[in-house]
């Protein structure tokens, strides 16, 4: 991760840079950013990237704070893809987490293999499964 780069965990976010994120990726979350920007905000856990004033990235965790966690979101604009920031948002997340009976994730294809560098592994015979209101994401 360049060093410019901070990772914060987060306080107030300001709307138009959340949305900018999320839209620079194309999820659709996007098109809700009240209720994007109050889910970041009710997170158990989450943690921003940032150079100098610009948002680059966000991850968060739900969680019962005990034994279950699902990390929700890992976006990063892609302009600063593969330079490690996610990288450094997850194992910032992770470390809150560590001995967490059931820690979860629900990859898309393309992230799989970023995520099985971290350490995940497929579920077994488990099947995922939603009920979404979205396109994507």
């Amino acid at each position: 991760m360049s060093s410019a780069i901070r990772l914060r965990l987060f306080g107030d976010l300001a709307e138009d840079d959340v949305v900018a994120l999320y839209r620079s990726v194309g999820w659709s979350a996007a098109t809700k950013p009240g209720a994007l920007t109050s889910a970041l905000r009710c997170a158990h856990t989450a943690v921003s990237a940032w150079d100098d004033e610009r948002l680059v990235g966000i991850g968060y965790a739900i969680s019962d704070g005990y034994l279950v966690v699902n990390y929700a979101h890992l976006v990063v604009t892609p302009a600063y893809q593969r330079r490690g920031i996610g990288t450094a948002i997850m194992r910032e997340l992770m470390a809150r987490y560590e001995g967490f009976h059931q820690q979860t994730i629900l990859a898309d294809q393309d992230s799989i293999a970023f995520y099985f560098r971290l350490g995940f592994v497929r579920a077994g015979q488990t099947e995922p499964m939603w009920i979404y209101q979205g396109a994507e994401h």
